[in-house]
């Protein structure tokens, strides 16, 4: 009994610390284990957690329409499918061993198979890749049809253009996502987009939702109305591409405009593309020759030159201009016209295209003058369309102008506009010297008439020079005419013009307003190199021009003048006695 009283047991110190450590540091990486997750990288948890029970439904929109000032469809967007893998799906299913299924999937895809197969299987782990975008709803029922694990098709919408190329340069296309590129598309990309709705909430293991996070309303987009009529647009493009065809010229160009409210009714080019279908087109059958081309105008300007001396006071609308002895020299340099023309009246001067008179009309004023009234017609910067790639010409300002620089520009040499820009300034002279802004979005006549613009020319000479040209067309330029209308308008024939100097190309411009009584129509034609014997603008441009004009009027429902006589300005022509002719 003492003994066992007295026995201690023998505790082996070192085991329990073992185990103690043991414990302790376990507790101790769990903590630090915890203490990273919770601090220095709870964004791993939270994103796993968020991929089992974070959903995100989106309510998408079309693109909104494009449409004429008459309400007819320019740009629609039209439903179709895209057709898509999932990689790992294929994989997890032996899909690729329906061999025919896939075969058959890149057959109506118009696709190589295996190469087909080697985009798919190039990273086995991948969740999406693109097969196939914005199919037609036939060939998505047929894919859908075939029943392979890991294809799927999701619904989208294409852009598609009723009017094809005769609009193409105005309503420019989009990308395959949708997004504007060219023309009324690129400009007005952000209206016509609007914007998502979306709905973001929580759901359990069932799938049932359990908390709506946040909920987005979506932006409707807004359809775009241009001032394009499209009728007029369609024939505008018709003559236009017929004349470029039968003069085998480089290209053409056409506006038509309302002189009243800036409105271009008509825009074309010619050569166009379809956007509906663009594949193998050359780049440049995209650029909109109409506002992006310059060129120089040639003796189109010369009626600004003679409206230019009317409102100075050098000359009245019955001035005679002593062109004698035909010819002059400025600073080294030879004026003339092709053959002498004696005395003229301001209606000869622009029926003959007299450069002799009007570089007398010219030098008749100051520099500084004369120079103004050409930066103030809007040679030299954009006309308010805002559309993509308008060039603002190239019209020099410097303080120095020789004689010589005078004279020519007063005939539309040493300057260099877009036919958009002619159509503005022939838009000025048919609404009586008002500046109005051009625009391609149709306008509410309410707020035009509460808009101040920018008198630059008097209406009474205004009126003048338009009535100048309508001599011009009765005398010089018969083919321009209409029946019952009274037209007015001034041919011009221009070299092209390169670095260094001039070539042998020519550029054919006609520009003119109508109906003279009232004037509420611009049209302006351009054929640019023209590769016949067939180059003058009188020749090459006059018809079309007509032919448009004469659509245009009867399209809109525009009276004929009460009279197609001449009026107000009389042919000094006229006045002028053979005698007189005789003596000079």
């Amino acid at each position: 009994m003492r003994k066992t009283a007295q026995y201690k047991p023998n505790t082996v110190t070192w085991r329990f610390y073992v185990v103690l450590g043991t414990v302790v540091l376990i507790y101790a990486g769990l903590m630090a284990r915890t203490a990273y997750i919770q601090v220095f990288e709870p964004d791993m948890l939270k994103k796993q957690g968020d991929n089992r029970s974070l959903r995100v439904n989106t309510k998408t929109v079309q693109r909104g329409s494009i449409v004429d000032r008459n309400g007819h469809e320019l740009a629609i967007s039209v439903p179709v499918e895209t057709v898509w893998a999932d990689p790992k799906i294929i994989f997890e299913s032996n899909a690729l061993a329906m061999k025919k299924h896939w075969q058959a999937l890149a057959d109506v895809l118009g696709q190589d198979v295996k190469k087909l197969k080697v985009r798919i299987t190039k990273n086995p782990t991948k969740r999406f890749v693109y097969i196939e975008r914005k199919v037609a709803p036939a060939m998505a029922s047929y894919i859908r049809e075939l029943k392979i694990p890991g294809i799927y098709l999701r619904k989208e919408s294409k852009r598609f253009y009723p009017a094809g190329e005769i609009s193409a340069h105005v309503v420019g296309f989009t990308n395959v996502d949708d997004k504007g590129i060219e023309g009324i598309e690129r400009v007005f990309d952000q209206l016509l987009t609007g914007e998502n709705g979306e709905k973001k909430y929580r759901k359990d293991a069932k799938g049932r939702k359990i908390e709506i996070l946040s909920v987005k309303a979506s932006t409707p987009p807004k359809n775009i109305e241009l001032s394009i009529d499209q009728r007029i647009q369609a024939l505008a493009y018709r003559e236009l591409k017929g004349a470029v065809k039968a003069f085998k010229a480089t290209s053409g160009s056409a506006v038509v405009t309302n002189v009243n409210t800036g409105e271009v009714l008509a825009l074309v080019n010619s050569p166009s593309y379809n956007p509906n279908n663009r594949a193998g087109v050359a780049v440049h059958r995209f650029r909109n020759r109409a506002i992006t081309d310059i060129y120089e105008p040639a003796s189109t300007m010369k009626p600004l030159t003679v409206l230019t001396a009317l409102e100075f006071g050098s000359a009245e609308k019955d001035s005679i201009i002593d062109t004698y002895p035909g010819w002059m020299r400025l600073g080294g340099s030879r004026v003339s016209d092709p053959r002498y023309l004696g005395k003229i009246s301001l209606a000869e001067l622009l029926i003959h295209s007299s450069n002799m008179g009007t570089t007398k009309l010219a030098l008749s004023v100051p520099k500084s003058y004369l120079i103004d009234k050409f930066f103030d017609a809007g040679f030299s910067e954009e006309t308010g369309t805002g559309l993509i790639g308008e060039s603002s010409g190239m019209m020099h300002d410097r303080a120095r102008w020789s004689d010589f620089e005078l004279a020519t520009l007063s005939w539309g040499h040493g300057v260099a506009i877009t036919p958009i820009q002619l159509a503005r300034f022939y838009s000025i002279l048919g609404n009586g010297g008002v500046k109005v802004p051009l625009t391609i979005l149709k306008q509410d006549p309410q707020t035009q008439q509460k808009q101040a613009y920018e008198r630059i020319f008097s209406a009474q000479h205004s009126q003048n020079v338009v009535e100048l040209l309508e001599h011009v067309v009765n005398k010089q330029h018969t083919v321009a005419k209409i029946e019952g209308y009274r037209i007015g308008g001034k041919s011009g024939t221009a070299i092209k013009a390169f670095a260094g100097g001039y070539g042998s190309d020519y550029v054919g411009l006609f520009a003119g307003v109508a109906p003279i009584s009232d004037p509420e129509i611009a049209v302006v034609v351009v054929i640019d190199d023209p590769g016949g014997d067939l180059y003058h603008g009188g020749e090459v441009a006059a018809p079309v021009f007509s032919r448009i004009m004469k659509g245009t009027l009867r399209l809109l429902n525009i009276p004929p003048d009460a009279s197609t006589q001449i009026s107000s300005v009389q042919a000094t022509t006229a006045e002028l006695t053979n005698k007189e002719r005789d003596h000079v």
